[in-house]
């Protein structure tokens, strides 16, 4: 049964992260083009053929590589597809047919058009058997907005995952998407001193009440959370796996 409240869970001051297990697995580079002839490169990692998917979108400045523990840790767990990727001006991909692509000359425009990275991608899944109805989008600050921005527009995704949202980066907004996840899952994550997205998660996450809000401290931003607090990596992969198995 949906959550009827927002659930609120802090972790307090004077939390110490705890050493985590680096491990990671074999995965498989691949490419797909986007709609708008931009060259995506990804790290695919494969587990059992009757597995769900997922999809990863990493923060600015960094990469694909960035997902590499947690994507680990989802084949682990069962998944048996999940794709990390280069948004566009990122990591490798940097191409637009002859054109070279760098995010720092990007304008909001540009940054707004990384959702069709995220549409080609989630495509890329499907030819290979993904089914949205068990796949896991999640994203991590500006990748975390077009998880969400994502998820809106699909609502057969079961499972969202938002660390350290905003509610406008680039132009990519979330606020005007959470309508579309009445009643639906979704998990927002940010630390207290990274104001931005702590308030921005409190205000997101009341315009959705079925939404689950991790508050933590110290902890960081995006996909650092993982690093700095024990525990919340599982805490995500469950949460995760109950959804989409």
């Amino acid at each position: 049964m949906l959550i009827a409240t927002v659930a609120l869970i802090f972790f307090g001051f004077g939390c110490t992260p705890q050493p985590t297990d680096k491990k990671t697995m074999s995965f498989e580079k691949v490419s797909f083009e986007t709609a708008d002839g931009v060259t995506i490169v990804g790290d695919h990692y494969a587990g059992p053929a009757d597995g769900p998917a997922a999809l990863l979108l990493h923060m600015m400045p960094a990469t694909k590589e960035s997902w590499r523990e947690f994507a680990s840790a989802l084949v682990d767990r069962g998944f048996g597809s999940v794709l990390a990727i280069d948004l566009r001006g990122h990591g490798e991909s940097i191409r637009q047919g002859s054109e070279q692509l760098d995010y720092h000359d990007f304008s909001d425009e540009m940054h707004q058009s990384k959702i069709a990275d995220v549409e080609a991608a989630v495509e890329w899944l499907k030819q290979r058997g993904a089914d949205t109805e068990r796949l896991a989008v999640v994203g991590a600050s500006i990748g975390a907005n077009l998880a969400i921005a994502y998820g809106a527009g699909h609502p057969e995704v079961p499972a969202v995952v938002a660390l350290s949202p905003g509610l406008d980066y680039h132009g990519v907004t979330t606020l005007d998407k959470m309508p579309d996840y009445t009643g639906r899952e979704i998990f927002l994550a940010a630390s207290e001193e990274d104001r931005v997205s702590f308030e921005a998660d409190r205000e997101l996450a009341s315009a959705a009440p079925s939404a689950t809000l991790k508050e933590l401290s110290d902890a960081g931003h995006g996909t650092t959370m993982f690093e700095r607090v024990d525990g919340f990596m599982e805490e995500i992969l469950t949460w995760l796996a109950e959804r989409v198995n």
